[in-house]
Order: C-alpha cells, then sequence, then structure tokens
C-alpha cells in the first residue's frame, strides 16, 4: 500500500546563525502531530541544527544567503526533509562525509556535521552543484 501525506510545510529564511535554533524549533513542532518520542524529537533537532549550522558556516561563509526547508509527514509516521541553500556547493560529496573533514580553514570545526546527520536519520543524501548550492534529503522514520 502505498503511504499517504498527511501534512506539508515549506520555510525559507535568512542563512545566519541565529535562524538555525528556529529551523530547529519550527521542525520539531511540526513533527509533533505525530507524536515522535522524546529521543526522535532530539536527533531530528540535532539534524536540522547540523544542516542549517553548515549552510550558514559553508555554504555561505557567514556571508548570509537563503536556506529553504520542506517537510513531509506520512501516514506510516515517516518524514521527510529537504534543506536547500545556494551557496559555494561541495567539490567532494564523498570526501565531505568522511569524519573530521572540513573545509574550514580556522580548524575550528570538527567535520563530524554530515556523519552525525547519517548516522541520527533513517536515510540521508547530499545533492551538490559548485557555484550553485547543496540540498540535503533525510528521511525520519518514526516509532509506532
Amino acid at each position: 500500500m502505498k503511504r499517504k501525506e498527511i501534512n506539508r510545510m515549506k520555510l525559507e529564511f535568512d542563512a545566519i546563525s541565529q535562524n538555525e535554533a528556529f529551523a530547529r524549533q519550527t521542525l520539531s513542532v511540526f513533527a509533533a502531530g505525530i507524536d515522535p518520542t522524546v529521543e526522535e524529537i532530539s536527533d531530528l533537532r540535532v539534524v536540522v541544527s547540523e544542516a542549517v549550522t553548515n549552510a550558514v558556516v559553508h555554504a555561505y561563509k557567514n556571508q548570509g544567503g537563503k536556506i529553504t526547508m520542506t517537510a513531509v509527514l506520512y501516514d506510516d509516521r515517516s518524514m521527510k526533509v529537504k534543506i536547500r541553500d545556494t551557496g559555494c556547493g561541495i567539490a567532494s560529496i564523498e570526501e565531505s562525509m568522511q569524519p573530521l573533514f572540513t573545509t574550514d580553514p580556522s580548524g575550528e570545526r570538527g567535520g563530524m556535521g554530515f556523519p552525525i546527520m547519517q548516522a541520527m536519520s533513517h536515510a540521508f543524501k547530499v545533492k551538490s552543484t559548485l557555484g550553485k548550492g547543496t540540498t540535503l534529503y533525510i528521511t525520519f522514520k518514526f516509532s509506532e
């Protein structure tokens, strides 16, 4: 049986560090409609925080831009999230998925964003084009 979409949202916001909490809270409230566990909400919040921070710091290099976040809830208690920026893009997705890899020249960033997002979601995919931006496709499956 094909799953049915039960709710959808789309949000565009400035790529500034203050909006990381806004995105995290917004998606948490949206997901609350299907009553996930506290642990599931916690994982969701971490993933969104990492994704938005990556866009602010790496895609836009703290120079601002826009981030678009869409989410769809399904009747099988899953949620698909898409987070898109139109920043600099990623030269090597394969390399960026490796633990401790970072493009931060200061060395202050730990390079664990993508591995953390991948570990805390059910499915995680990255598409990117240099000079055009990056889109993250994230799937969460919530328990019954």
